[in-house]
């Protein structure tokens, strides 16, 4: 557009220029008018040169701030590179530190372990069994152990401590109606020197009066931080429950050492529960309430299990720092009012909401039983119809396919 303007200024000037000639009589209105029209073709011409040069000028401008462009995010992409290689040699360093933290620990700690089980077995080591309780029998798992007799099966016991044969299985916990898994819980189980599994049921009516109870909830609790340090390092929002024993919450040796390592740990409480039998939690007398709630402190979560009444004051688990109880399905769905319940199963949900408290239905073992649950508006179930427990091997986090025959019921704690 200014250039149109300026061609019809240089215009008017060359016509006015050609008219004053002719006036003048200077020229003839042919020579005025071809004067006119030459001059208008020289202002048109220099003109354009201006134009020219001013658009060569813009070029070499635009250029040079596209080569500055240029150079400024050359730059910042090899900034970025550094930065990049300095953030992947960071994490890269910090996994690796991890993973050293992580072998170097679980040795120093099965170490203890060992020691701790050969000093606690030495008070009570039995005298050495008869000849004929040393005869293996491999006509199976159960005929092998009938044959130790209590003496033969307490040392059984302890060797497998001291030698750290005990097994981390899981069992999922998943939430309702989606069936999602929600946390696992990890269970532990002896194995004898011949491989053969001693199951819950059988070992802990032997090892509970010899002092040795503590010793297998120490073991399971550092399998539960291996596991743990790895669902977090593979970004798996999963928490896993850990049972406690009644015998390991009143002892007074093993619980400080317990509470101390939690303290130093305190990072892994979003993803704990610490499980304890509410007999034990019943038993466990004012120091034992006082130990609870400083791990709840610490910000672990408690869970409440093995319910044999629902006669509870509430809100005292939630002082405690309970957020967790978990009832038998069955006691659900016909139980209420044996267990000495005050509601009914469908406002068991809202009356534990009121003290923070989340509602676990444990057992549950077919699909007529979760559709009751539904209707009782539970959020978290597990049982075998969700998942048996499963082992887990020492080099991965998959649970594999188990060995032995699984239980007919899922493993709990016996009363």
């Amino acid at each position: 557009m200014t250039h149109v303007i300026l061609l019809l200024i240089y215009g008017l000037l060359s016509a006015s220029a050609a008219l004053i000639l002719n006036m003048l009589g200077i020229a003839t209105p042919i020579e005025a008018g071809l004067a006119g029209f030459t001059g208008l073709l020289v202002a048109a011409q220099a003109q354009s040169g201006f134009a020219r040069r001013k658009q060569a000028r813009a070029q070499r401008h635009e250029v040079a701030r596209l080569k500055q462009t240029t150079r400024e995010l050359a730059a910042a992409v090899s900034e970025a590179h550094i930065r990049i290689g300095d953030v992947k040699a960071a994490v890269e360093a910090k996994s690796s530190e991890q993973s050293r933290k992580i072998v170097s620990e679980l040795k120093v700690l099965e170490s203890l372990m060992r020691e701790f089980a050969a000093r606690i077995s030495e008070k009570s080591r039995p005298p050495r069994p008869e000849p004929e309780l040393e005869t293996r029998v491999t006509a199976g798992a159960r005929s092998y152990l009938d044959t130790l007799g209590e003496d033969g099966l307490l040392e059984t016991i302890r060797a497998s401590l001291e030698e750290n044969r005990v097994d981390l299985y899981l069992q999922p916990i998943v939430s309702l109606p989606q069936r999602k898994l929600r946390y696992y819980e990890a269970l532990s189980r002896l194995r004898a020197e011949d491989g053969t599994v001693i199951m819950p049921a059988q070992y802990m009516k032997i090892a509970a009066p010899a002092g040795l109870m503590s010793v297998v909830d120490n073991l399971l609790l550092f399998r539960c931080v291996q596991i743990v340090r790895k669902l977090t390092a593979r970004h798996r929002e999963i928490g896993v429950f850990c049972n406690i024993s009644g015998d390991t919450l009143t002892d007074s040796e093993f619980f400080p050492q317990f509470l101390e390592y939690m303290h130093h740990n305190r990072d892994l409480a979003p993803h704990i529960v610490f499980e304890f039998a509410q007999a034990s939690v019943i038993a466990a007398g004012a120091k034992g309430e006082e130990n609870l709630s400083y791990l709840a402190s610490l910000g672990f979560a408690l869970s409440l299990d093995h319910v044999g009444t629902l006669a509870i004051d509430f809100a005292r688990l939630k002082r405690i720092g309970f957020r967790h109880i978990k009832v038998r399905a069955g006691m659900l769905t016909h139980g209420m009012s044996d267990a000495g319940a005050s509601v009914a199963a469908e406002d068991l949900k809202k009356l534990l909401e009121r003290h923070g408290l989340n509602l676990i239905a444990e057992r549950v073992e077919d699909e007529k039983t979760v559709v009751q649950l539904l209707d009782y508006a539970v959020d978290f179930a597990q049982g075998f119809l969700f998942g048996e427990p499963r082992a887990v091997r020492e080099d991965s986090l998959k649970p594999v396919e188990n060995t032995v025959p699984a239980p007919v019921i899922p493993f709990r704690r016996s009363a």
